[in-house]
């Protein structure tokens, strides 16, 4: 009990946490985005992992740290439009053509690195985002503008959903397909839309591993963040202020979890350690999931003038 009040006294525990959050809470509100307006997106995974790449890529070559965010965008927002297309255009399965996305735009990331760096033996670095040391803001002032960029999305996207015009298409096309069509929005503009700005983000989620928490490229680096984004969408029932908290009380328990394995005197074996963060998030999404109030066009393909 010592070792834990401990942990948690500790400034440091706190900046751990807001790190590990920040992934989290760009990436799932990429996939609430997506999931507002109809449209289940598992290509998240493969997306972070070609936004990392490409990110990181961009500025190996030699450009600046913000257009190496943009070009993770970019890699995230044309995956996007592929999966728009497949689900949005062809009213294909979302769950097959996500599923697709992510062994693509994994595997390209994966060949893309091989192919540029053949004969490499330790994957190269680049000089990554530095702290916002000049912020009077403790534990704030320890992270990346990148932390600070998803934090200021969470309000930013609340109030484009609740408060603009377009806000209300985006939620109404999600729920009543039909009833938006009849009052002339574009169902299949405003899905390719949303699908297209969500996977920008979510390649902005996979940036921040390369170009912040890292300053490198390698495999299996976002090792499932992708799949917990989804979860975490669904514990925030669609609501932007929750999908962070979530986010946070993922970090919580995954901070949590290292520092109890780096303790050295833990009882326990490592593997539950490992299991912790995930295990306890399965429980608050099984409490929290059952009142959750989901889409009502989530997954259903709509086909103009079709009942």
């Amino acid at each position: 009990m010592t070792d834990l009040l401990d942990i948690l006294a500790n400034p440091a525990y706190w900046i751990a946490v807001l790190r590990i959050a920040t992934p989290l809470v760009l990436g799932t509100l990429g996939v609430l985005l997506c999931e507002r307006a109809g449209v289940l997106n598992l290509g998240i995974e493969g997306i972070m992992v070609a936004g990392a790449f490409a990110g990181w890529l961009a500025v190996y070559a030699g450009w600046p740290l913000w257009v190496g965010v943009g070009v993770a965008a970019l890699a995230g927002a044309l995956f996007g439009l592929l999966h728009a297309l497949l689900t949005v255009g062809l009213a294909l399965s979302q769950h097959v053509a996500g599923l697709g996305i992510t062994l693509l735009a994994t595997a390209l990331a994966y060949y893309g690195y091989r192919v540029s760096f053949p004969k490499v033996s330790e994957p190269p670095t680049i000089a990554p985002f530095a702290p916002m040391d000049w912020l009077p803001v403790p534990i704030l002032n320890a992270q990346t503008p990148l932390t600070l960029l998803a934090l200021a999305l969470v309000p930013l996207l609340a109030w484009l959903l609740y408060r603009t015009p377009a806000g209300l298409a985006l939620r109404m096309v999600g729920e009543n397909p039909q009833a938006a069509e009849s009052q002339g929005v574009s169902v299949a503009a405003m899905r390719t839309a949303a699908i297209v700005a969500g996977s920008a983000l979510m390649g902005v989620a996979g940036s921040f591993l390369t170009l912040s928490a890292f300053n490198a490229f390698f495999f299996n680096m976002v090792n499932g963040r992708g799949w917990i984004c989804v979860a975490l969408v669904v514990f925030a029932s669609w609501r932007p202020g929750k999908a962070l908290l979530g986010a946070l009380l993922f970090a919580v328990f995954d901070a949590l979890q290292l520092r109890l394995q780096q303790s050295g005197d833990a009882l326990l074996p490592y593997q539950l350690y490992l299991m912790l963060p995930y295990a306890l998030s399965i429980l608050a999404l099984v409490l929290v999931a059952r009142k959750a109030a989901y889409p009502q066009a989530l997954m259903k393909p709509y086909r103009k003038g079709e009942r």
